[in-house]
């Protein structure tokens, strides 16, 4: 019996066409997504399995998302399925009901209130910041939205450009807070990001409906919009008060959210990283001036603003003694130093009124920031008055507190501090206390030895911090040299390498060796003028200067610490406006060398930016940098799409792009000219660097090509109508110059030099 097999009918496949691509797009974003969480590496704890459970979330998505779009032509479906089921799963895991994989009425309080502690531990962590339960929530649920973000303007939108602003989003915190992430991983999160920008090249996924949307199109819309975004969105992001209030402390490693400033000053600690968010924001007004020769009322004339005094120092460490009598004050009255100005009134002839107008933002102190000057401090109960240390204490500041003062600026000059003159008395006796060292006695002999031209106490303390200033003799620098000693002023003076508490630290102790009372001050320095005309404060702003004690005037700042840090330092102690003697040449043994660094100018104190000038490098690269780097990478990239997308062809080499394409390669040997050189000075900048660096002249043949390159260049540019050059003849003309200077004679430099010599086309041939 002969039987006979018919052919099944073929299955048609369910699965759309792409496919393939689209789960290779959704593989390499989960990739970028996991390795854009580097931007945490120092901000939370890798302990826990936090970091587990996001993975597992962040897989489960893809897949549902991925699966979604291989049986369905819509767009937004797959993307619309995710969230849900993201949604849900994030519910139950955080705020499940009495049965397991099921809600029940109060799953979403719960998970609500489980939200709101982890923004409060965010708030009052310390980094690095252990993440529990609360923080995991957050860091999941953005993740997550982030990704289906990405996923939709990626994949379903068929615009990867644009899914860089959520890869971005995760590096905000980071770079808004001031602790850059790995390296690694913005490198690794950007070659994953270009890499998906070239699968969705050709992604056929419909929007809707049939059609092709034309690549250069797209890569033109979405650079524009990439471009655009970046600028405009990410710096409001970091507008947002979870993020402009919110912190690394200035003591210990840093805060994410309260910013506190240490009392227990240790002179062996480097400087960790700084907090760069707003701890103070505030308005200077004038008050009943009517002179216009007035000073202007700013932020310098003001001056540093003081949480804090200290008086106990240990020969290593400061420590804070038992607090004096509390009293309450007459708001309207006077606060200051002196004794005889408590519970004045401000009044215009002692000297310059002010008034300043403060909120406070990620400041957490129990003594609140008030100027060193008399001034009226208006807050509200518990705060109250300690006048033996002239500081204000016992409430706790909180974010957007508010609170006013009006200064009385004194009249300080050079001449009113050299007359003080008169008995110690019996309260400051304890501020000339030094501590009991193996260097205590070299310690006296320095400050003797830079003080023997001086006549008085003033006189005496303006030449230590004018020794101290000397940026030949000292370099600001946070990083501290191990210590030698049990003498930290001592191993300071022979590192000569600090930052503001051992320069203050050392010239406070100097100063009581020399008889003249002395103690620490510790607050912020003035800030800098923000775009909407406040004056804000931040925690990198934390500074350290010394006070030393005039008889019949009171406590005096000093700024030993160099310009790059403080600016120009009080307009009293200021060299340019007080004569002093000068400091002469401290003992060999304390005067080990030291790099030099760059003096900053110094201006007049009253002035607008007096206290604002700081170097550039100091505090914490985070913000600056690392949002930096973060906008180029999406633009960069940005700009990269349109050019794949685009699918143009490279234009046409002209003399200018010849030029460029010559000045690019010669870069790579160091040679090098400004833009402000015409192409002939350019010319002459290239043969004499080839000169002296080979010490040989740049070839004949490739002198002359470069001298052919200057005149198409020149033609092409100041002629107006310039005749065309043959590509082939620009192109030899630069490889001629650039395998002269390479040192090679190649086949391509052999047909340039004869180029360049007449036997191809020259300027003034026409192709």
């Amino acid at each position: 019996m002969t039987t006979t097999t018919t052919p099944a009918p073929a299955v048609r496949s369910r699965l759309r066409p792409g496919t393939g691509r689209a789960l290779v797009s959704s593989l390499v974003l989960v990739l970028a997504m996991l390795t854009a969480l580097g931007a945490f590496s120092e901000l939370v704890t890798t302990a826990g399995s936090w970091r587990l459970h996001v993975l597992l979330a962040l897989v489960a998505t893809a897949a549902v998302v991925a699966g979604t779009r291989a049986v369905t032509t819509s767009a937004w479906l797959p993307s619309l399925t995710g969230l849900v089921l993201a949604g849900y799963a994030v519910l139950v895991g955080y705020g499940g009901g009495a049965l397991p994989l099921i809600p029940d009425g109060g799953s979403p309080g719960r998970l609500w209130a489980l939200s709101q502690e982890g923004i409060r531990a965010i708030q009052d962590g310390v980094v690095p910041l252990d993440v529990g339960r609360p923080v995991e929530l957050l860091i999941l649920a953005a993740v997550l939205l982030l990704f289906l973000a990405a996923d939709l303007l990626a994949i379903g939108c068929r615009m990867p450009a644009l899914s860089g602003l959520a890869l971005a989003t995760l590096w905000v915190p980071a770079a808004a807070l001031g602790f850059p992430g790995s390296t690694w991983a913005l490198v690794g999160t950007g070659a994953l990001y270009l890499l998906l920008i070239l699968l969705g090249r050709d992604t056929p996924v419909a929007l809707g409906r049939p059609g092709r949307i034309r690549p250069a199109t797209t890569g033109l819309v979405a650079t524009a919009a990439v471009v655009a975004l970046a600028v405009a969105g990410v710096p409001a992001l970091t507008a947002l008060p979870i993020w402009s209030w919110s912190g690394p402390p200035v003591e210990g490693t840093g805060a994410m959210g309260a910013v506190r400033l240490a009392d227990d000053l240790d002179l062996r600690d480097s400087l960790g990283r700084q907090s760069e968010q707003v701890v103070l924001r505030y308005q200077v007004s004038a008050v009943g001036q009517s002179d216009d020769d007035a000073p202007r009322a700013t932020a310098g004339l003001a001056g540093p603003l003081r949480s804090f005094t200290l008086r106990d120092f240990d020969g290593r460490s400061w420590s804070r003694e038992p607090e004096g009598d509390l009293t309450s004050w007459d708001r309207d009255t006077l606060l200051a130093s002196d004794p005889a100005l408590i519970g004045a009134t401000p009044d215009p002839t002692r000297g310059t009124l002010i008034r300043l107008d403060l909120v406070v933002g990620a400041l957490r102190e129990e003594r609140l920031p008030v100027t060193v000057f008399p001034r009226t401090v208006g807050i509200g109960d518990p705060w109250v008055y300690d006048a033996a240390r002239d500081e204000v204490v016992g409430g706790r500041t909180d974010i957007s507190q508010t609170y006013d003062m009006v200064v009385e600026v004194p009249d300080l000059t050079a001449d009113l501090l050299r007359s003080a003159t008169g008995d110690l008395p019996e309260e400051v006796q304890p501020y000339l206390t030094v501590p009991e060292t193996e260097h205590e006695d070299e310690l006296r002999d320095l400050a003797e030895e830079l003080t023997a031209d001086a006549d008085t106490a003033f006189d005496r303390a303006l030449a230590l911090q004018t020794w101290f200033r000397d940026t030949s003799r000292f370099r600001y620098d946070t990083t501290v040299a191990e210590s030698e000693s049990d003498d930290a002023v001592w191993d300071f003076l022979q590192s000569r390498r600090g930052y503001c508490v051992q320069y203050a630290t050392s010239m406070t102790m100097l100063a009581r060796m020399l008889g003249i009372p002395a103690r620490l001050g510790v607050g912020f320095l003035p800030g800098s003028l923000a775009s909407d005309g406040d004056y804000q404060v931040t925690g990198s702003d934390a500074h350290a200067w010394p006070e030393l004690y005039f008889p019949g005037i009171g406590w005096v700042r000093f700024e030993p610490t160099p310009a790059v840090q403080t600016g120009a330092p009080p307009s009293w102690s200021n060299p340019s406006t007080a004569a002093t003697p000068a400091a002469t040449a401290a003992p060999s043994a304390a005067q080990p060398s030291a790099a030099a660094s760059a003096s900053a100018s110094a201006a007049a104190t009253a002035g607008p930016d007096t206290g604002q000038a700081r170097d550039e490098q100091e505090g914490t690269p985070g913000l600056g940098l690392g949002l930096i780097v973060a906008l180029g990478l999406i633009i960069a990239a940005g700009v990269a799409a349109g050019l794949v997308l685009g699918r143009r062809s490279a234009p046409p080499l002209t003399p200018e792009r010849a030029w460029t394409r010559l000045r690019t390669g010669l870069r790579r040997y160091r040679v090098s000219w400004s833009d402000a050189h015409t192409p002939r000075q350019a010319a002459d900048q290239i043969r004499a660097q080839v000169d002296r660096a080979r010490g040989r002249p740049l070839g004949s043949d490739a002198d002359r090509a470069l001298t052919a390159l200057v005149a198409a260049l020149e033609a092409e540019r100041y002629t107006a109508a310039p005749v065309p050059v043959a590509e082939d003849v620009l192109r030899g003309w630069v490889d001629a110059v650039l395998a002269d200077v390479r040192g090679t004679r190649s086949g391509s430099r052999r047909r340039a030099t004869r180029a360049a010599a007449g036997d191809g086309p020259g300027p003034g041939d026409r192709t």
